[in-house]
């Protein structure tokens, strides 16, 4: 069998970009079990409650469900255990300089296999106030309405 190339997309926080204000982003991988990677491989996990840690100089993600392997035997791993994230030592030692400012936080954005290793996008962000989503809305939604625009009066101008 070929080895697998490419980046195969599992699970991915899609209210996190509405939520937070996205520092920075890593790419770190992660320390998991067979039934873990079994349970992955079958497309299923949940990244809305995770969230990253630094601890004793180690990188760890705590909350991601990852849900039990229906074939795994006694040797099954629990849902919401914290998992070891791997990451080089000079990008754990900024990440806790910077993780000393009030409000930063790590939060997972997507986990995935990249050339078959699972993998989780980390991002440094700070939580956004209400009025600040809204805004982002209203941009949003302002950006659509323009290009709604310009594409009607292309339309327009070809007929």
């Amino acid at each position: 069998m070929a080895k697998e190339t490419g980046r195969k997309l599992i699970a991915q926080h899609k209210k996190a970009r509405h939520d937070y204000l996205i520092l920075d982003t890593y790419e770190c991988g992660l320390m998991l079990t067979g039934t873990e990677v079994k349970s992955l491989r079958q497309g299923r996990a949940s990244l809305v409650d995770g969230f990253g840690q630094i601890d004793g100089g180690e990188a760890w993600l705590h909350n991601v469900h990852i849900p039990e392997y229906s074939q795994g035997t006694w040797t099954n791993h629990s849902a919401r255990r914290k998992r070891k994230l791997l990451m080089h030592r000079e990008e754990i030692d900024k990440l806790v300089g910077k993780l000393q400012q009030t409000g930063l936080t790590l939060v997972p954005l997507q986990l995935y296999f990249k050339d078959g290793r699972a993998k989780v996008e980390l991002a440094l962000a700070r939580g956004k106030k209400e009025y600040d989503k809204r805004q982002t809305l209203r941009e949003k939604q302002d950006r659509r309405e323009a290009e709604r625009a310009v594409s009607a009066a292309r339309r327009r101008r070809r007929a």
